[in-house]
């Protein structure tokens, strides 16, 4: 079997899956047209603003995927064999975590482009909302940790080539930073002048590509210039993407974040159908195991960890959060909701499984196997796809890690909102001097994580972002299977239909399941380190995971009156479901 029949064979299973159980989510949730969404109801041209579904496509893509679908696949290759991991990417994504996506973007639709948060407190409890956004906030924190500190490690560690040339971190830095100057200057003259969005990408995407290839040529090495050791020069990389953090989520969006996005979403494309173009041709063989067997080395068991590393790509909490935060507010008409919900779900499996590819053209005795570096495995398997199109490997490694840090700029300055609007919903603090304070609260607590040398039990050193991968791994998907209780909730409330206990019900156990035994596998290994603080937000996690379920439970079993009343179309005519 070759990498060539992996690429074509999933890329065939999730298009008969867009085909046919798409339609079938649209049938059950009555998506219709003839409901105006709150983009068209409520426009503002602000927040509120109908778009069509060839640009929302695009937005949506880059602010799920980010580097999820690619660190998570190649860790979990590299632990379990590839064979675990494309079945979990291929199930997961096409019967959770599409569903996931999609009903959590059609749920806000149907509630004004309102959070998930809010429409837990509208169908389950006040209490419950406070639980929902706490647990929320924390798991951004994780998620803020882990992506920092993988990217960090790019802007310090060279990869050195098979053909003696060596890509240098400082070089990956000094792109970044020219990357991150490109869009500034891009928003200000899409606002301040008359030059068009058309323009504006013939002029700034290939300057990037200009600053990929300069990044080489003038290396920014922080260990160097401050004298630092590597250790050192990492930490102060945490730091500054920190700062970066804060100045970006309290920024304008249209002076970084929106002409940022737009650029990114193009590396999203490039790297995802550069990667398969090369595949088909390069034609290269497989070389890793399928299967390593149930349990790693380190005593890591199948069950439950594959299904907490591998969280995007195959079904992710945190597109809950963008679902109904961001796209639901832009969505022109209900059906657009399937190619965005569930086709950007299915898409980003396919990023995952081009990530999965890189491991699987690697020997197991392979230096970046025996110690595995997401980011640089990444890197130097995209370097060798685009290699086979005629893309220097140099140019295309480091085009690698630039995009692996781009999808992560998109991760860490929404994450960084996100926690800003959890606090000032949970506190009240509004106004200037309030949104400074939640942003500075949000953005500092990762450093508490971030500046500790982190241990394993034996005592050895291991990235922080190793470390906390499980963790934000687990609380994601505990995040997905709370978001799925919720969305369970409110279809049964609204339709007393059983197909809500076979669509979202089934997907909502096994994500309860697999989230909290990988949490209290977390407590378990780490209960006689009582100053760990990675033992106490675990188990404040699993509290509220617990205390989660309960509240769901006793809102299904309370007494009731009839179903609750929401936009919906009635389908008597429906093969499946019940007249609402």
């Amino acid at each position: 079997m070759s990498l060539v029949s992996i690429v074509i064979g999933s890329a065939v299973i999730l298009l008969i899956a867009y085909f046919t159980y798409g339609p079938l989510l649209v049938k059950l949730l009555q998506v219709r047209d003839d409901h105006p969404t709150p983009a068209v109801e409520l426009r503002d041209d602000v927040d509120y603003v109908p778009t069509e579904s060839k640009f929302l496509m695009g937005q949506h893509f880059s602010a799920i995927a980010a580097a999820g679908p690619i660190v998570g696949p190649i860790l979990a290759g590299v632990m379990f064999g590839w064979v675990p991991a494309l079945i979990w990417i291929l199930v997961g994504s096409i019967f959770i975590g599409g569903v996931h996506d999609f009903t959590s973007l059609v749920a806000s639709v149907r509630h004004k482009a309102r959070s998930i948060a809010e429409i837990v407190r509208d169908h389950m409890s006040p209490r419950a909302y406070l639980l929902f956004l706490s647990f929320i906030w924390l798991s951004l924190i994780y998620i803020v940790v882990a992506f920092t500190d993988i990217t960090a490690s790019s802007f310090v560690k060279p990869i050195l080539l098979e053909n003696g040339e060596t890509v240098t971190g400082g070089g990956i830095a000094t792109s970044s930073i020219l990357y991150l100057i490109l869009p500034i200057i891009m928003g200000i003259l899409l606002r301040y002048t008359r030059l068009s969005l058309g323009w504006a990408t013939i002029i700034f995407l290939p300057l990037v590509g200009v600053a990929i290839w300069v990044g080489q040529k003038i290396p920014f090495d922080l260990g160097e210039l401050l004298n630092l050791s590597p250790a050192d020069a990492q930490r102060a990389w945490c730091v500054i993407l920190v700062v970066y953090c804060f100045i970006a989520s309290i920024a304008p969006m249209w002076i970084l974040l929106q002409p940022r996005g737009h650029l990114g979403g193009y590396f999203l494309y490039v790297a995802l159908f550069g990667g398969m173009i090369g595949l088909l041709i390069g034609a290269k063989p497989i070389e890793y195991p399928a299967f390593k067997g149930w349990e790693t080395a380190k005593g890591d068991p199948l069950f439950p960890v594959l299904f907490i590393t591998i969280a995007c790509g195959a079904c992710s909490g945190f597109h809950s959060l963008i679902a109904s935060g961001t796209t639901s507010k832009q969505l022109k008409k209900e059906s657009d909701a399937r190619v965005i919900g569930y086709g950007a779900m299915l898409l980003e499996a396919m990023v995952a499984i081009v990530s999965l590819c890189c491991v699987m053209m690697l020997s197991a005795q392979h230096e970046l196997v025996q110690n595995p570096k997401p980011n640089f495995i990444y890197a130097l398997g995209l370097g060798g796809f685009l290699e086979v199109i005629g893309v220097p490997v140099m140019f295309g490694i480091s085009f690698g890690l630039m995009a692996f840090t781009t999808f992560v700029y998109d991760t860490l300055d929404v994450c960084t909102r996100l926690g800003r609007y959890i606090l000032q919903e949970l506190t009240g603090a509004n106004g200037l001097i309030g949104r400074w304070m939640t942003t500075g609260i949000t953005a500092v607590a990762p450093l508490y994580f971030l500046l500790e040398q982190q241990t394993d039990a034996q005592g050895n050193i291991v990235p922080t972002w190793l470390v906390f991968w499980n963790v934000f791994g687990a609380s994601n998907q505990l995040l997905a299977s709370l978001t799925l209780i919720g969305l369970s909730v409110w279809l049964w409330k609204t339709r007393r239909a059983w197909w809500v206990w076979i669509v979202l019900g089934l997907p909502t156990v096994w994500m309860y399941t697999m989230s909290m035994w990988a949490l209290t596998r977390i407590v378990q290994a780490n209960i006689e380190k009582t100053t760990n603080p990675v033992l106490w937000v675990s188990t404040i996690l699993l509290v509220l995971g617990a205390t989660l379920l309960l509240e769901a439970i006793w809102t299904l079993v309370r007494p009731s009156g009839p179903p609750t009343s929401t936009p919906m179309i009635p389908i008597k005519d429906a093969a499946i479901g019940t007249t609402s």
